[in-house]
Order: C-alpha cells, then sequence, then structure tokens
C-alpha cells in the first residue's frame, strides 16, 4: 500500500499525480476479496475527484455496476460531490456511501451524513457509526450485528478487535439502528412481518433487505473510517459484495441494431451470449494504443476479429491485459463482467461498441461534456510543429473532453478543455512527456452564440452562373429559439444543439436535396454568425424552396441552407451567451465580507450562504469570464484560509455592452 500524500499510491502513478497529490486519470485494478469464506473478484477504477477531469467519471460510471462515493468527514458533500452524484444518477449506478477523513480535526460524522440527505437529496441509511473521532478515532460500529470493531493502528488496520459495543454509544447505535430497520423493512415484505409481529430480525435479513433498495436505487448505505489509518477500510469492501450487485444481477445491457437504430436490442450478462463490450478509454502506448474495455456478454480469445458497430470496421484483438494500475498482467482469453485492456485496435475510441460480427448491437453511448476555456499553444522550432499535430491527435483520442483546432485567420493552434488545471496539465503533458517546446498564450472563455427572436419565410438563394453548367440552389426556413427539452419532447435530433425539421411538401426541393439544406444550416451554426462561437439552441424549420433541373446540386442546396441561416439570424437578432460557474467558497467567518464584496465585483450572485461552527459556506454564480486566478486572489484575501471549487453551470446571455467587446477582440 502507498499513500497519496507521499506519491507512493499504487492507483495515482502519473508523475503529475505524485507532484499534486490529487488524481488526474481513472486507473483500473482487479482485485480478490474473501467474504464469509467465499473469494470474490472486484474489478476496481479510481477516478478523479476535480470537476476538471469529470470526462474521467463520466466513462468509468457508463461501465460500472456500483459505485462508492467517498465524502470528507469534516466537509461532507462538495461542490465536486454533486457532480459525480449526478452522473451517477444518469448512468443508474447503485451506490454506497463512505464518509472519509473521520481521524481529521473538526471531522463532523453526524453533519456529514445530514449533508448526504439534504444537499444531494438521497436516501442515506447509516449502517455504520466512528467510535470516536480526530485523533481519537479508534474504530467503527456494525450498526447491522451490533458489535464494535476496533484497529490498530500500528498494524495498517490489518489487526481488527471485535468487541462490544462502548455504553456511551449504547443509546444512539439503538436509534440508527431501528432507522436501518425501518428502511429496510420497506424493500422486505417478509421483514416487514416479522418488525410487526415483534420478532428478532437476523443481521442476513437485514442486509438481505438493503441490498434490494440498494440495487433498485432506493437507499444508499452510508460507511465510515479513515483509509489513511486503513480504519473502516476491509468493512466497505464487505459491503460492497453484500450490497452492490455482481455482473450477473444487473439488468441485461441495452443497444440497438447498427443497421436499424429504431430495433432495440438486448444482451443478457452471461457468457454463452454473443460477445459485446464497451471502449471507455483510450490510453497512447509504446506498443499501440492500450483499449480499456467492458465486456457485458459473451467471450472474447486474443487473436479473434471483432466488429466495431458505430463505424462498421473489423479489429483483431493481438494481446489482451488484466490491469492493475500501471502493471499488467497477460490473458488469453475474457468473459462476460469482466474489465480488461486490448492491443490491436487502431479504429475504435472512447464510446465504440465491440461485437460478435454475426451477432451486431450498438450500445448506449457517452455523452462528453463542452468544453468552456480556450487559450493559443504555438510550437517554437518547425521540429516542434510537426510534432505537436500528433501530439494533439493522440490526446483527442485520450480525452474526449480536450478538443484542439488550427484558426487558419490567426495561424494559431486553439486547445479547449474544462478548466484551467485541465489545460495546465496537457501543457505539461506536451512539455515533459512528449518534449515538445511551445508557448501558450491566456486563457480565453468559449462563448456561444444564440438568436434573440424567432422570424419566418427567410429566403437562401444561391445562383452561380459560369460559362458552363451553372449552381442553383433556393430555400424558405424558419428559424427560433429551442431547448433541449423541446426537442426531446418532439422527438427531433439535437446534434450541437441545433434541431432541424423538414416541412417541405409538393415537392419543391426533391428530397436527395434536403439534407445538403441540413448540413450547410448545420456547418454553418457550428463556426458561428457573429463572433465564430457555435450558434446552439435553435430550430430551423424548412418551408419551401425551389430548383432547377439541370443546375441544382448537393453543394449549392447546401450553400443556400448557410445564405438562409445567415439572413435569418441577421433579422433575429443574435448575442452572445457565456459560460456562467457554480463556485463554492468555504471561508473563515473573518473573511465573509471580503470574500462576498470579491465575488459581487465579479458580476456574481451569491444564491446561498451557510454557516458552520465559525465558517461560512457561500455558493455563487459567477461568469467564468471572471474567474482566471481566482485562487490566488481568494488566498491573498483570506491568508490562505479559505477554499473554493468551481463546475460549469449554464450558459447566459453577455451584458449588450460586453457583447460588442467581445465582437471586437474576437
Amino acid at each position: 500500500m502507498g499513500e497519496v500524500h507521499e506519491g507512493t499510491a499504487t492507483m495515482d502513478f502519473l508523475q503529475e499525480e505524485q507532484e499534486r497529490g490529487i488524481t488526474i486519470q481513472s486507473a483500473a485494478t482487479t482485485c480478490p476479496w474473501t467474504r464469509s469464506g467465499v473469494e470474490y473478484q472486484i474489478n476496481l477504477i479510481d477516478t478523479p475527484g476535480h470537476v476538471d477531469f469529470t470526462i474521467e467519471v463520466e466513462r468509468s460510471m457508463r461501465v460500472l455496476d456500483g459505485a462508492v462515493a467517498v465524502f470528507d468527514g469534516k466537509e461532507g458533500v462538495e461542490a465536486q460531490s454533486e457532480t459525480v452524484w449526478r452522473q451517477a444518477e444518469r448512468y443508474r449506478v447503485p451506490r454506497l456511501c463512505f464518509i472519509n477523513k473521520m481521524d481529521k480535526i473538526g471531522a463532523d460524522w453526524e453533519f456529514s451524513f445530514k449533508t448526504i440527505k439534504e444537499r444531494l437529496g438521497a436516501n442515506a441509511v447509516a449502517v455504520q457509526l466512528p467510535i470516536g473521532r480526530g485523533h481519537e478515532l479508534q474504530g467503527i460500529v456494525d450498526l447491522v450485528e451490533m458489535k464494535a470493531y476496533y484497529f490498530d493502528a500500528s498494524e495498517l488496520g490489518a489487526v481488527v478487535e471485535e468487541r462490544e459495543v462502548p455504553a456511551d454509544l449504547q443509546d444512539i447505535c439503538e436509534l440508527y439502528r431501528h432507522e436501518l430497520i425501518d428502511q429496510a423493512t420497506h424493500f422486505d415484505d417478509h421483514l416487514l412481518e416479522k418488525v410487526l409481529g415483534d420478532q428478532p430480525v437476523t443481521p442476513a435479513e437485514i442486509r438481505a433487505a438493503i441490498r434490494k433498495g440498494t440495487v433498485s436505487r432506493e437507499c444508499f448505505p452510508v460507511f465510515t473510517g479513515a483509509a489513511l489509518r486503513n480504519i473502516g477500510v476491509q468493512r466497505l469492501l464487505d459491503g460492497v459484495i453484500d450490497y452492490l450487485p455482481a455482473p450477473t444481477e444487473v439488468p441485461a445491457t441495452e443497444g440497438t441494431n447498427p443497421r436499424d437504430p429504431d430495433e432495440h436490442m438486448t444482451r443478457p450478462h452471461s457468457e454463452a451470449a454473443p460477445f459485446s463490450a464497451l471502449v471507455f478509454k483510450v490510453v497512447s502506448d509504446t506498443h499501440g494504443d492500450l483499449t480499456y474495455m467492458r465486456v457485458y456478454s459473451g467471450v472474447i480469445a486474443k487473436g479473434q476479429r471483432v466488429l466495431n458497430a458505430n463505424n462498421g470496421k473489423r479489429e483483431i484483438i493481438s494481446r489482451m491485459y488484466e490491469m492493475h494500475a500501471k502493471d499488467r498482467i497477460p490473458l488469453e482469453g475474457t468473459g462476460a463482467g469482466r474489465i480488461v485492456a486490448v492491443v490491436g485496435l487502431k479504429d475504435s475510441i472512447t464510446g465504440d461498441s465491440l461485437c460478435d460480427p454475426e451477432h451486431p448491437i450498438q450500445l448506449e453511448r457517452m455523452t462528453f461534456p463542452e468544453p468552456v476555456i480556450s487559450m493559443s499553444i504555438e510550437p517554437k522550432t518547425a521540429d516542434d510543429k510537426r510534432k505537436l499535430g500528433d501530439a494533439l491527435t493522440v490526446i483527442r483520442r485520450e480525452d474526449p473532453s480536450f478538443r484542439s483546432n488550427f484558426d487558419e485567420e490567426t495561424g494559431q493552434t486553439i486547445i479547449s478543455g474544462m478548466g484551467e488545471l485541465h489545460l495546465e496539465i496537457i501543457k505539461n503533458k506536451l512539455v515533459r512527456d512528449m518534449k515538445i517546446g511551445v508557448e501558450v498564450g491566456k486563457p480565453r472563455v468559449s462563448y456561444r452564440e444564440a438568436i434573440t427572436g424567432k422570424v419566418e419565410y427567410i429566403r437562401g438563394k444561391f445562383v452561380k452562373q459560369t460559362g458552363g453548367r451553372g449552381q442553383f440552389g433556393d430555400c424558405t426556413i424558419n428559424l427560433e429559439p429551442f431547448t433541449k427539452k423541446q426537442a426531446e419532447e418532439d422527438e427531433l435530433d439535437f446534434e450541437g444543439n441545433v434541431a432541424f425539421e423538414n416541412k417541405v411538401v409538393g415537392g419543391s426541393i426533391p428530397k436527395e436535396f434536403i439534407p445538403a439544406v441540413e448540413h450547410g444550416i448545420r456547418t454553418t451554426a457550428a463556426s458561428g454568425v457573429l463572433a465564430g462561437y457555435p450558434l446552439i439552441n435553435i430550430k430551423a424549420t424548412l418551408v419551401d424552396g425551389s430548383y432547377h433541373p439541370v443546375d441544382s446540386s448537393q453543394v449549392a442546396f447546401e450553400q443556400a441552407g448557410r445564405l438562409a441561416l445567415m439572413e435569418a439570424c441577421n433579422k433575429a437578432g443574435v448575442t452572445l451567451l457565456e459560460p456562467i460557474m457554480k463556485v463554492v467558497v468555504t471561508t473563515p467567518e473573518d473573511y465573509f465580507g471580503s470574500v462576498t464584496g470579491d465575488l459581487s465585483s465579479r458580476r456574481g450572485m451569491i444564491v446561498n450562504q451557510e454557516e458552520r461552527a465559525n465558517t461560512r459556506i457561500i455558493t455563487a454564480e459567477v461568469p467564468l469570464s471572471e474567474m482566471f486566478g481566482y485562487t490566488t486572489t481568494l488566498r491573498s484575501l483570506t491568508q490562505g484560509r479559505a477554499t473554493s471549487a468551481m463546475e460549469p453551470l449554464e450558459y447566459r446571455p453577455l451584458p449588450p455592452n460586453m457583447v460588442k467587446e467581445v465582437v471586437s477582440a474576437g
């Protein structure tokens, strides 16, 4: 075992992780665990907590059957915890909660437990209570068995002593145990009958009922301890076996037929079913890309051919490994429920489905967050310039939340990511790991464009006469503001936050030219009409048009769509939207006024404040453009005693006086 803060942790093996003492990329391992004499195998993925690396959590959530959400015993639910909890909800992942760091000064189990219920709205059920807190933490009480477990710190927690519940904790333990049994009766009628009949209930019966509630995501068992002193970790792993579902116990994985997206398909978690797997991570390696995949059904051997259902290409799995962080054990084959890394895949990226070529299935894809911040990056020498393009392609394959593009006008390469730390780590990777000399510009905000009104019957006509055959495309569109919710209700594709509907009747535009109009509209929206930022939240409805039997072509209608959108935006009015961040600041009472004053000066809106002992927790909504370098300012305002966390919230209109500034600067 190693420690994060000493840079010796097994799962945090990157140099950057060891220097900063944080997790940056998810790491996978497989470990055996014996519970009640039976040996189980746990596939474990360790994910970052920092919101800049949210993609690592997103892709791991998609392939996991259960999760352990770790909370700080002093802080309780923090801003990042809420983000991760929402991601787990979206992928319907059952969870256990672990209130960690109970050995910290100021740790407060009751406060942390309450925040899980209040801030996350989760039906948290305590299954353990700590014995002592801070430096007096000695062990935990198991409320299911009503036994106390003491951990010997000198033996790294390996020696566990079972005793009776301490007399001073008897009353509080009885109270929480009563609550635990009450919750358990909601999930098991047999247990309810026993409780109503005043019959004794066994620990096994309580566990079975709580397991049902956990698997159905109706309750979340809460464990506690201190990982640094190895208190409570073994009991937590027992809890993983007791309450989280095994791969065979989760519903059959769902997907669609790649040849017919409307045909719904499922694959049971069985080795007898046809092979299906999901790629959730690609890591560039000296011997070729290392592709991590979760096998959902069937078996697969090395050397076998598989089909990528997303692009229709066939791939060969040349080598296969069981991963232990950076170490790997070669495998000859594997089956349903396992997480493995393979070498040999050339055309598969994160989110792609691999399957048996005879039984194709496309599994549900992941959603990748949009970058909120960008900066320019320039190579120092011609040799660096040649290497930079390849390096950025490698990073894009590894990290779907990272984007890069070459700006023709300025000759600069623009890289975009999820936050200042994200971009800083990518810059370090280029310079230190890939040995490329680069100069970086100041971070810039990724704005979005939006229309302010609705317009109808706007015509886009493209006519070009050259010596021979001409070009002719003519279309009329309606344009209106539109939201993702409306698109879901109307069952319209909302790719790139743009919806398109065809309402042309009577063949005024031939069917084969309609996709060209849509393509013209979508590509124009993606590159923007006001300041080069993507135009979002619009719906374009194609209502009329005309064509020429000889001169009309795909290209002409693409241009007509482009002209129609530009004209419609001109008439509807275009403004800029800026990313707003949710900022949570924890500050000592003495600096409350300075911190709120500073947030207000940054166009911030304070939405909530909580008092806790002598500290204040301030929640504010602040434009990202005002938050560059905020950590340094906060440190000097509060003598380094306040902490802050920030995550993307939404896009909102930029004040009119600032729109001009941004457009002229762009």
